[in-house]
């Protein structure tokens, strides 16, 4: 049975503080396995708003000891609380306080990025990546970028405010591609990049991204499984060994998986058969908030070069 006053003793609940000047921040991750009782849920602040994550059903008598304590604590910096299930078959939403405004914006540093909160999975913004958007950011001047499984162009905005020469994105989700489209408007810069949105299936897409290339970074950051188009175990292989057609000798290329079930030797498998010409140069380290008890459970995110 999980217990509020056991919660408070062990994640030091009474120290949490929100601090807007970091931008956005995980408050609290009990999906990193490190509090025993309280893996099931998630906090972040997005300032003005705090966004809870469950992924079971809570016991009625912690959550509501909680949510009263967490209202008390945080009602007057923040204007709205709003609470996911996931635990649903499809995923929806409450608030604790406030009103649900839809949409929010992420800061990460000198980047916004819109937040959809009207009920999907998936807000638009994966937090947990902004090492990896670094990592792109220090090295992406004057270079060319292609972004597999782009999504919302998160690294492509880190891209081209460290003034990449161009940048392709590739995604099956015209959607997707349209909020990364606004994630660029949001984000001006002086000198604009060549920004390619293509949407189209990656898979059966090789020739073309190959006529677009060479490229000196490529960015893999695929979902783990997504029904009926990607599956890690199956199709990760059908990624890397199209990699060298893609670069040239010395070209930088960032794998990244998000699956607790498969570790990062996994990783390492796949491009030492399929990608035997570049050699492992680092892992990047994770967020100090996304504290993990296991890192092979973690998010993954591997450098190498070719």
């Amino acid at each position: 049975m999980t217990d509020f006053q056991e919660f408070e003793k062990l994640t030091c609940f009474s120290d949490w503080q929100l601090a807007a000047e970091k931008g956005a921040q995980r408050l609290f991750h009990g999906r990193g396995q490190c509090y025993l009782g309280f893996e099931f849920f998630t906090i972040d602040y997005f300032e003005p708003l705090l966004w809870i994550v469950l992924y079971r059903e809570p016991e009625p008598e912690f959550w509501a000891q909680f949510c009263a304590a967490l209202q008390a604590k945080f009602a007057k910096e923040c204007t709205a609380a709003i609470v996911q299930n996931r635990y649903d078959k499809a995923s929806s939403s409450y608030c604790l306080w406030g009103e649900n405004l839809d949409s929010y914006l992420a800061q990460e540093g000198a980047y916004r990025f819109q937040l959809d909160l009207s009920g999907k999975q998936n807000i638009g913004y994966f937090m947990d990546m902004q090492p990896a958007r670094a990592w792109l950011a220090e090295r992406a001047e004057g270079r060319r970028v292609l972004n597999l499984f782009s999504y919302t162009c998160a690294f492509s905005v880190a891209a081209e405010q460290a003034g990449a020469a161009s940048i392709v994105n590739i995604d099956m989700s015209k959607p997707a591609l349209s909020v990364g489209r606004e994630n660029h408007k949001l984000n001006p810069v002086a000198r604009a990049s060549e920004l390619r949105f293509l949407s189209h299936n990656i898979l059966k897409s090789w020739g073309r991204l190959k006529k677009l290339g060479p490229f000196d970074i490529l960015i893999c950051d695929p979902p783990s499984r997504q029904l009926g188009s990607f599956d890690a175990i199956n199709d990760y292989k059908k990624l890397v060994r199209q990699f060298p057609d893609l670069l040239p000798e010395g070209g930088d290329i960032l794998v990244c998986l998000n699956a607790p079930y498969l570790g990062q030797a996994f990783l390492e498998s796949v491009m030492r058969e399929y990608c035997p010409g570049a050699r492992f140069v680092s892992r990047l380290a994770g967020r100090d908030d996304f504290p993990e008890a296991d890192s092979d459970a973690a998010l993954k995110v591997l450098h190498y070069r070719l």
